[in-house]
């Protein structure tokens, strides 16, 4: 399975909405927060959309 860079942001969007409706924590809800997408490649917080390619990159480069 392949997905693309906003496929797979949006997979682990989702993952951490369904953590966030079982525990309620006040550290995942702020996170999604900043995680939402306000436009393509635009989070509500700039800095998260950077943290999330850069996490992408360090993946790769570990293969």
């Amino acid at each position: 399975m392949n997905l693309s860079v906003e496929e797979a942001y949006l997979a682990m969007v989702d993952f951490l909405e369904k953590y966030y409706e079982r525990t309620n924590s006040d550290d995942i809800g702020s996170l999604l927060s900043n995680m939402i997408l306000i436009k393509k490649e635009t989070t509500a917080d700039p800095a998260t959309w950077e943290d999330w390619l850069q996490a992408i990159d360090n993946i790769r480069n570990k293969k």
